[in-house]
């Protein structure tokens, strides 16, 4: 069973919620400890780029153009997820070098796709 434990340190007047987050894999090995941010900024990329598709070959086109551009490209069910450093230029790459997406949202990196990438599983799993 693979984990993302977070949880909160007492408050104090400097600092109300002091919070960390771990995830873990499949053999409750601690693969990463640190602060949510600390954790984003080492393990993930600024920006995640979510692309939608309605049929398959055209997610693995997605992912084989947004690679090829050299931006890390993971497949999760119908979505493309692209983590860049600018959403909305890994976007208009996307539009002009491969299938076009039904939707897209630009959105920072969370600790959910630090999990996915630590692990290369998905909440959802």
């Amino acid at each position: 069973m693979s984990a993302l434990h977070v949880s909160e340190g007492p408050p104090s007047p400097a600092n109300r919620a002091v919070c960390r987050a771990r995830a873990a894999s499949t053999r409750a090995r601690i693969v990463a400890d640190g602060s949510p941010r600390a954790l984003i900024a080492e393990h993930a990329t600024r920006e995640v780029v979510e692309a939608t598709f309605l049929d398959d070959d055209r997610v693995a086109g997605a992912a084989a153009a947004m690679a090829a551009a050299g931006e890390r490209a993971e497949v999760v069910g119908d979505r493309v997820l692209v983590y860049t450093a600018d959403g909305d230029e890994a976007v208009a790459r996307l539009s002009a070098d491969g299938p076009a997406p039904e939707a897209t949202m630009v959105r920072r990196s969370t600790l959910e796709d630090v999990f996915l990438i630590l692990t290369g599983r998905s909440l959802e799993e």
